[in-house]
């Protein structure tokens, strides 16, 4: 059997903190590694704990959610932040997302809904609702000037369109039937031309652009 996926609690409550973890305790592929109750504390047990996932509440004291999400990706860009909020589709989570959380599931979901949400992100995949793709499509387009720096090459589209679908890039490439290392490649190149930050940008850019639908990612 393959390491359990690392998880780190963030939430500056005890009770959720504990509840959460509870959750989690007797899942086999998932171990909580630590727990962190502000923004600070969550950048510092990142760096120390190297978890692979992080389930990360926003209204955090000290460093909210959006900027502890934003330091820790700075570091370690290859952590999956899941926004774990009691609170519906607002500003901070679009923030969060953009800036970098690949998943987001409500204090209130399931059981399964979360441990899915935790093993998708492990994988490197998206998990962010319908409903809050429309929102960030909405947000995003409404700054942005849609400009490529470069055209994208034949490979580089299909690489985007299946960084939309929420694949991993293990997924993309044995699909494509290519080595990791060059998905790896091609999605820096993509993430470079379109002139964002990371895959969830890149996915709204080929939501935007028609190249698949919601219903595809």
């Amino acid at each position: 059997m393959s390491n359990p996926i690392r998880v780190l609690i963030v939430d500056d409550h005890l009770v959720v903190r504990r509840g959460v973890r509870a959750l989690l305790m007797d899942v086999a592929d998932i171990a909580v590694v630590g727990e962190a109750g502000d923004g600070r504390e969550a950048v510092a047990q990142a760096r120390q704990l190297q978890p692979q996932v992080i389930l990360m509440d926003l209204k955090l004291p000290e460093l909210d959610g959006v900027e502890a999400t934003r330091a820790i990706l700075a570091e370690q860009p290859e952590t999956g932040i899941i926004v774990l909020t009691a609170y519906g589709v607002e500003a901070q989570i679009l923030a969060a997302v953009e800036a970098g959380a690949l998943g987001y599931v409500t204090k209130t979901a399931g059981r399964e809904e979360l441990l899915g949400a935790i093993r998708r992100v492990a994988r490197g995949e998206l998990c962010i609702p319908p409903g809050l793709t429309r929102q960030l499509l909405a947000h995003v387009h409404s700054r942005s000037t849609g400009t490529v720096s470069e055209p994208l090459t034949e490979r580089e589209n299909e690489v985007l369109r299946l960084i939309a679908r929420g694949w991993s890039n293990q997924k993309i490439a044995d699909e494509l039937c290519i080595a990791e290392i060059t998905v790896r490649t091609h999605v820096s190149h993509v993430l470079a031309k379109l002139g964002v930050n990371n895959r969830v940008e890149a996915a709204l850019h080929a939501l935007r652009k028609g190249l698949v639908t919601l219903e595809d990612s």
